[in-house]
């Protein structure tokens, strides 16, 4: 079943966040925009490219009100054992989540089990706290952070204008969509 218009189920976990060990919950999802991505596990081998690349696109994302959670099944000290000695993970200024006893994971639909890891799982959130987009990579197949900007500038258009649609390869300012009558077998 897609997550898709659900709200994200309450939680609570620790995380690793620039020195600190946090808690977060399901409550920091709400009044802004937030992207979870999620990942196999530390110190492998494509997750910290997405995560190095996801942290090239922050100081884009935090333009449009956006926060970033990354989340795997590690545990928050590992987090931070793996930013303290990955030059690639060492430059990640957004929360980092451990989620060992898998509860998120879980609760997003991507762990798989046979190895209780997380799947490349990828989750807009608007800030109600509701699923707008998500995209999940199998295991050998790395992202591109930059694709979540498009993604984010339409979701955070149609929020605000309800009744126009973003058409495919819409670029902000470009023209949207008034679905009605008028234009069923005109497009």
């Amino acid at each position: 079943m897609s997550l898709i218009g659900k709200e994200v189920a309450e939680f609570k976990a620790n995380a690793y966040h620039k020195g600190k060990f946090i808690e977060v919950s399901s409550e920091d999802f709400k009044g802004q925009w937030s992207v979870v991505c999620f990942y196999p596990a530390d110190f492998t081998f494509v997750c910290p490219t997405e995560l190095e690349d996801l942290q090239e696109q922050y100081a884009e994302l935090k333009k449009l009100g956006v926060e970033v959670y990354s989340v795997s099944t590690d545990t928050h000290f590992t987090h931070k054992a793996w930013h303290d000695h990955s030059p690639a993970i060492g430059k990640i200024e957004y929360i980092m989540i451990g989620d060992p006893s898998h509860q998120l994971s879980l609760a997003f639909d991507v762990l798989d089990e046979e190895q209780g890891l997380a799947q490349r799982g990828t989750f807009i959130i608007d800030p109600d706290g509701v699923v707008q987009a998500l995209e999940i990579n199998a295991d050998g197949v790395g992202r591109d952070a930059s694709t979540l900007l498009d993604k984010i500038r339409a979701a955070q258009y149609i929020r605000k204008h309800p009744g126009e649609v973003c058409p495919a390869k819409w670029k902000e300012g470009a023209e949207t969509l008034k679905p009605s009558l008028d234009l069923v077998g005109k497009i």
